[in-house]
């Protein structure tokens, strides 16, 4: 493994008397920092995020189940009213955050991929709900509705707030290819919502009405990250799934093209910012080239405990394996810095916790799956 720590640490030479001579000598090497994983929960399937009510740990299972976590206790199983959940290929139940005033409302949202009576996929759909007590939540309201689940592939679907009333929704494409330059479909978007799920006025395309008043940005293949930046700026990022080559990370700017638009038909042979078709589309911050890693979710580090981190974004590999980390400078230079070897397999998830502790998930299925606590040493 690489030094977690790109910059070499300096060593200082000390100098000692030995009768009338100077004799150099130099102190030991300090330790690279190393990090130190724990196990949080282990034997689930497919646990697709992580967030905090609170001081409560809340994670999902993409089957459609629900765990509670509160200091020094054990998992719990969380009851709440699902409906019937589309589990094909890569849909079923996603993307989870809780709402910024959590500890006092103990409001939290879901992205789920919903299924009709007779087990065909409807739409996929976020909920929001309160969390009642460790192992209850009852359902507030339904925000979204008709993001395109198609047969289940390309469903997104990451939520993350960007304030106390931003809510911002990663959709995926759904394999469609007209979907990510169509204003009218809310797949192959970013999407902006209230916490009550209403569009903001100042989204902008709302004066068009209908599903576009909802678009943030468009011309996405399937967003499987999302990530608010604090260090003295206020800009979100996504990461993106490419096809066989150049998965993306991208700076999130209202109103901008992204420029994927596999059509005719689904051209997967296209370029995923297709500047000759779309001139003024949004080139990436970083493209991974070929191969691809198939990164997932996506979070910046913050704090001392960090180190030469603070502030780099941390990105989940699925296929790569491990996670990611990449400077930010400026207003959006992205350079990769250093990758982390977990040996848990398929990463989905990052998220810094409350206790500024790195959080992951990992996506191997068949019970096969965790929650684990990344530190340094």
């Amino acid at each position: 493994m690489r030094s977690l720590f790109p910059h070499a640490v300096a060593i200082v030479t000390a100098l000692t008397v030995t009768g009338s001579s100077l004799t150099a000598t130099a102190p030991p090497a300090a330790a690279a920092p190393t990090p130190v994983i724990t196990t949080v929960a282990s034997g689930l399937t497919i646990p697709w995020d992580v967030t905090w009510v609170g001081s409560t740990m809340l994670f999902d299972e993409r089957p459609g189940r629900l765990w509670s976590l509160q200091p020094g206790g054990t998992p719990q199983r969380v009851s709440f009213d699902l409906p019937p959940i589309f589990t094909n290929s890569e849909s079923g139940m996603l993307g989870m955050v809780a709402d910024p005033n959590a500890a006092s409302n103990g409001l939290f949202y879901t992205c789920l991929s919903v299924a009709k009576d007779d087990g065909t996929a409807k739409d996929v759909e976020v909920w929001k709900w309160q969390l009642t007590d460790a192992t209850t939540a009852v359902k507030v309201k339904t925000l979204i509705t008709g993001i395109p689940v198609n047969k289940g592939r390309h469903n997104g679907c990451r939520l993350r707030f960007r304030s106390s009333d931003r809510l911002y929704i990663g959709t995926g494409d759904a394999a469609q290819g007209t979907n990510p330059q169509n204003l009218k479909s809310l797949g192959g978007k970013v999407l902006r919502v209230t916490a009550d799920g209403t569009p903001p006025s100042t989204n902008p395309f709302y004066a068009k009405g209908g599903n576009a008043r909802y678009v943030w940005t468009y011309g996405h293949r399937n967003v499987q990250g999302l990530a608010h930046r604090t260090d003295g700026v206020d800009q979100m990022w996504s990461v993106e799934h490419g096809p066989s080559r150049d998965d993306e990370i991208n700076r999130i700017i209202g109103g901008t093209n992204y420029g994927w638009s596999p059509t005719p038909g689904y051209n997967e042979s296209r370029a995923m910012t297709d500047t000759k078709r779309y001139p003024k589309a949004k080139t990436a911050r970083w493209r991974s080239g070929s191969p691809t890693v198939a990164p997932s979710g996506a979070t910046f580090l913050n704090g001392s405990q960090w180190g030469d981190w603070n502030g780099h974004l941390a990105v989940g590999l699925l296929k790569g394996q491990g996670i990611l980390l990449f400077r930010v400078t400026g207003t959006e230079t992205v350079r990769r810095v250093t990758e982390i070897a977990t040996t848990y397999g398929r990463v989905r998830a990052v998220q810094q916790g409350p206790d500024g502790a790195l959080y992951f998930t990992t996506s191997n299925g068949d019970g096969l799956d965790g929650v684990y606590r990344l530190t340094l040493t």
